[in-house]
């Protein structure tokens, strides 16, 4: 599943969450109810953004095995290619 980053325009933080591509946060409510975490101070009703980050979709079977590529992981290869599949 992918991971994005959201930004609330309220209070300037930014949350990482994984949801479906088809799914998007519009509030901080929606946002802290999928991350989790408390609402606090903000009010619920506040919008965030989420950030150009490409979503990041990690295999599950990859986790932990620092010697696979960033392609392998999710993280991308820099150099256009690095043969993983």
């Amino acid at each position: 599943m992918p991971t994005y980053d959201y930004r609330c325009a309220a209070n300037g933080q930014v949350i990482e969450v994984k949801h479906s591509m088809r799914d998007k946060m519009t509030t901080w409510s929606e946002l802290c109810q999928l991350a989790g975490i408390e609402v606090g101070n903000t009010p619920a009703d506040a919008p965030v953004e989420r950030l150009a980050n490409g979503g990041q979709v990690v295999k599950s079977s990859t986790l932990g095995q620092p010697d696979l590529p960033p392609c392998a992981t999710g993280g991308g290869c820099s150099s256009g290619g690095c043969g993983f599949n």
